[in-house]
């Protein structure tokens, strides 16, 4: 593959250049089998005579039919429900201090990324909007290799050792005698597993809360888990985790509109990274990177090797080193986001391993994995894994070899080909791992620092807002609540009193079980803001807004909100009865989605359009005032103007008159001719949700 003659890197395009001779456009080509030849006929198989039995010989009709038949690979045991995107990554400012990875030098190089999204416990069929952790995997094909920063969007992991995982995967995958529940942990299994299995507490405080419903992969943080290695030409080593903070900040949905979108519109969040994309509201994230000194290893009082602890950003802050941006849609989602094959062990010089034992079985198991579902060990060689730079080793035949190599060698070492490794030198670029002394009896035995399992499940609980708190304790209830064995009930709070008696107590309320009299609740008094989602970048820009009009609706007062919206990045859409036209005093719109097409819970915010005749026609729909009523229930922006305030639930009426009141709530009146009621939207809708609504 051609690289920059200034050997500065790989150029953004390189990648998209690499599949282009893979691409197919069948358009007006006649038809041939995968061999070329010409088909004359795709209507009958041959038979003998035309009632008579089908021939084996047919060999178009053996290949058509055996194709069919393995379309389908084995789906991901996790993260099945996936969805991915192209796009680039650039560095702010070199790394070199800290890592030797090229892709971290050169501000002026793009590197290629795709980016695959995913739920984690559902299959590929469940909806994207349930309450689960989201995987958040990055390909870097740099020109040293492709690096693989497979992660979530929470920063923990439910259990501290690999071999505990498939007994994880067992407990939250339907249960095997009628598998029930799809893409849920609101059964027996899952919360057995967790109330023998405390180190899960941490990671539940998570999926608890409102970061396991994102408002879209677009707003939702990435998190690389695990404790790394960056090391730099000298040789130094520090231990680094890895962060990609959303542009548009981090925002999530509340319970009851995540339910009602997983039937209203299953593909949400595909649906809406897809549309992001097409219409150039470029997802952007920024990477970060927390790094601590070797000598530092000990200094605090968790392992920074242990996958259910983060490093709170008050005490080792985060470096913002980059940004991707994701500019580019798939052209065929089984070739690219369905092959595509992550692996926390394809890393490139700069970037090594540490001693965590979850981080350590994902070295084995995801390549084990690969070997199954993209059968056979060539699964780097199709075209969405294939790395940029050239690639040659010693590895011959298997299933699925797409290269064809040349001469009789296939071992190390010989005289005939004389490809041996690089020197093992930094300096020529082979990768060296990082010399760390390691001594110790051979045991099955887990370090006594990794015996806690409250302390930050508590810090995570203080670092809530009153409203993330309520929100957690809702969704123990709904979880826990659909447990049948009381035991297990009784066993999910008595856990929980570990963390906070009062949380446990609410939980033990909500689902019918006994109040304990006493716990050893955790100490813990420390809270991290930077866990709260209420502390995030707050942006109105690709949001979008259902603008309810009809025949007589106020023409000037809603085609100049429209603009204010567009020309802030806000997609309005309007709603009405019927598809087509309609007309107001001045002007005419196109409906773009009907009430039965759409429904709030698919807009950030709504409007309702002045206009008598309109209002009036709107109050006859059901729909109409039910979609004004959700998004009121689901603390999110409405704006009415004139007349449209008759579409309001009679709690947002009461408020009228109360300009006060009105802003705090996220009510917006729109005022014909007034550009600051526009921009007075535009500020409510970036605030994301109204949470004074709740009290």
């Amino acid at each position: 593959m051609k690289q920059d003659p200034q050997n500065k890197g790989v150029n953004e395009h390189s990648k998209d250049r690499q599949l282009e001779e893979f691409r197919m456009d069948n358009a007006g080509k006649k038809l041939t089998t995968n061999q070329g030849v010409k088909v004359s006929e795709d209507e009958h198989s041959l038979k003998a005579g035309t009632r008579g039995p089908t021939l084996m010989e047919d060999f178009h009709f053996r290949e058509k039919m055996t194709h069919f038949d393995h379309e389908r690979i084995p789906e991901r045991v996790v993260h099945a429900r996936g969805f991915g995107a192209h796009g680039y990554f650039q560095v702010y400012e070199s790394m070199a201090e800290y890592t030797r990875a090229k892709f971290l030098q050169d501000p002026s190089v793009k590197t290629p990324v795709f980016v695959r999204f995913s739920t984690v416990a559902g299959s590929r069929g469940s909806a994207d909007s349930v309450r689960d952790a989201r995987g958040f995997a990055t390909k870097f094909y740099t020109e040293e290799g492709n690096y693989d920063l497979v992660g979530n969007n929470i920063p923990v992991f439910f259990i501290q050792d690999a071999i505990k995982f498939p007994d994880l995967v067992h407990s939250f995958k339907p249960e095997p005698h009628n598998e029930m529940p799809q893409a849920s942990t609101a059964h027996d299994t899952f919360w057995d597993f967790a109330a023998n299995n405390t180190e899960t507490a941490h990671m539940i405080m998570w999926t608890m809360s409102d970061r396991a419903i994102p408002r879209s992969y677009r707003m939702m943080e990435g998190f690389g888990v695990h404790t790394f290695r960056f090391v730099n030409e000298q040789g130094r080593a520090r231990f680094v985790k890895f962060h990609w903070k959303p542009v548009l900040g981090t925002h999530s949905l509340v319970f009851d509109e995540a339910q009602k979108l997983a039937g209203k519109d299953p593909d949400f969040h595909r649906r809406d990274l897809w549309e992001a994309i097409e219409m150039g509201d470029y997802p952007e994230f920024e990477l970060g990177v927390q790094m601590i000194d070797e000598e530092d290893e000990f200094s605090f009082d968790f392992d920074i090797l242990d996958a259910t602890k983060l490093w709170p950003e008050e005490m080792v802050p985060v470096k913002i080193i980059g940004k991707m941006t994701l500019n580019r849609n798939q052209d065929n989602v089984f070739a690219e986001t369905e092959q595509v094959a992550f692996h926390p062990g394809h890393v490139v010089p700069g970037i090594d391993f540490s001693n965590d034992p979850l981080l350590q079985g994902r070295l084995f198991s995801y390549t084990d994995t690969q070997l199954i579902r993209l059968g056979g060990p060539n699964f780097h060689e199709i075209p969405i894994n294939r790395p940029v730079c050239p690639f040659h080793n010693n590895q011959y035949d298997g299933y699925h070899r797409m290269t064809i190599n040349k001469g009789p060698v296939a071992y190390h070492k010989n005289s005939m080909q004389n490809n041996d490794p690089s020197p093992a030198t930094a300096e020529e670029g082979g990768y060296v791992h990082y010399q760390e002394k390691v001594e110790g009896r051979k045991v099955r035995q887990r370090s006594d620092s990794f015996k806690d399992h409250y302390s930050q499940a508590k810090l995570f609980w203080n670092s809530m807002s009153e409203v993330e708190k309520q929100h957690i304790i809702e969704a123990f209830r709904f979880e826990v609540g659909k447990v049948q064995n009381k035991d297990i009930k009784q066993q999910v709070v008595d856990m929980f009193s570990n963390v906070d008696l009062y949380l446990a107590e609410q939980i033990a309320l909500g689902v019918g079980v006994k109040v304990p009299d006493e716990a050893a609740e955790s100490k813990v008094t420390l809270s991290s803001p930077a866990l709260s989602q209420m502390n995030t970048a707050r942006s109105a820009k690709t949001r979008k807004v259902a603008i309810l009009a009809d025949n007589g609706f106020n023409y000037n007062e809603v085609s100049s909100v429209m603009e204010a919206l567009k020309a802030a990045g806000i997609m309005p859409e309007i709603v009405s009865k019927n598809l087509g036209m309609i007309k107001g005093d001045g002007g005419e719109l196109e409906v773009t989605k009907t009430f039965l097409t759409s429904h709030s819970v698919m807009y950030d915010a709504i409007y309702a359009a002045g206009g008598k005749e309109s209002a009036e026609a709107l109050k006859k729909v059901p729909q109409a005032k039910e979609f004004v009523s959700e998004s009121y229930k689901h603390f999110k922006t409405i704006a009415f103007g004139g007349e449209g305030a008759e579409l309001l639930p009679a709690e947002a009426l009461n408020m009228l008159g109360q300009s006060q009141t009105l802003s705090d709530m996220g009510i917006v009146e729109i005022r014909s001719g007034d550009p600051s009621s526009s921009k007075n939207l535009i500020n409510t809708i970036a605030m994301h949700r109204h949470w004074g609504r709740a009290i």
